[in-house]
């Protein structure tokens, strides 16, 4: 760019010297020789030789192209960079929705879950049986007094009930405490608390059943609750 707009202004001095010269032949009177005008292009390039290395105008020439170059990296610069910019949001943007989404799908998941599990409780709760629904015998094996709890318990708490009964009682249905009063399998303390239940506390597995289902279900939320705090304190 430069050395086009130098050469340019060298041409056109060129022109005004050789046109001038020409003007002067003819006032005094001399023709133009036939190969004039090429000695005018040769003088014309002749010129341009020697202006191409102007001092003060091929510097401002210069400055003028790189103001210019300057410009246009600026601005390719800040192209991409909004370019970058704007790609980075999109991404993240699909980032966050994606994360919203499986976060409002493990939410979705947590909730089925959670009725699902309340509904096979209600379901198992429904279905054991009322201490009132056996026949009353003069006793008890141990294994008698198992099959009554596995009818009265919920299965999924069957096993923490039974871990209870065991340390207390291990299934001795007539189990007595002489030095505290505790009484029966779940060792009730005093044992005549268990008359809530029926009046055949003591004879009665069935009813001493009844009795430890509701007091650990009121007092821990559940036979397993009842059982996590015995491991920690070795009573419930």
């Amino acid at each position: 760019m430069s050395r086009i707009s130098v050469r340019g202004f060298a041409v056109a001095s060129a022109t005004a010297v050789t046109t001038v010269g020409a003007v002067v032949g003819v006032a005094s009177g001399s023709t133009p020789a036939a190969d004039d005008s090429n000695n005018f292009e040769a003088a014309a390039a002749d010129t341009t030789l020697l202006a191409d290395i102007p001092a003060g105008q091929q510097a401002q020439v210069q400055t003028a192209s790189l103001t210019q170059q300057a410009d246009a990296q600026a601005s390719a610069a800040d192209a991409e960079a909004k370019k970058s910019a704007e790609e980075t949001a999109r991404l993240q943007a699909a980032k966050d929705a994606k994360s919203k989404k499986k976060a409002a799908e493990a939410k979705l998941e947590a909730e089925r879950e959670a009725k699902e599990k309340a509904e096979a409780e209600r379901a198992s709760r429904s279905a054991v049986r009322d201490a009132s629904s056996f026949s009353a015998q003069g006793s008890y094996s141990v294994a008698e007094v198992q099959a009554m709890a596995r009818q009265m318990v919920p299965a999924d708490q069957f096993q923490c009930f039974s871990n209870i009964v065991n340390h207390e009682s291990t299934w001795n249905y007539r189990a007595s405490n002489p030095s505290s009063g505790a009484y029966g399998l779940v060792q009730a303390l005093p044992g005549s608390k268990m008359s809530s239940a029926g009046s055949d506390w003591q004879t009665n597995p069935a009813t001493q059943i009844k009795w430890g289902l509701s007091y650990m279900d009121g007092r821990y939320g559940s036979p397993c609750g009842a059982w996590s705090f015995w491991q920690a304190n070795s009573w419930y």
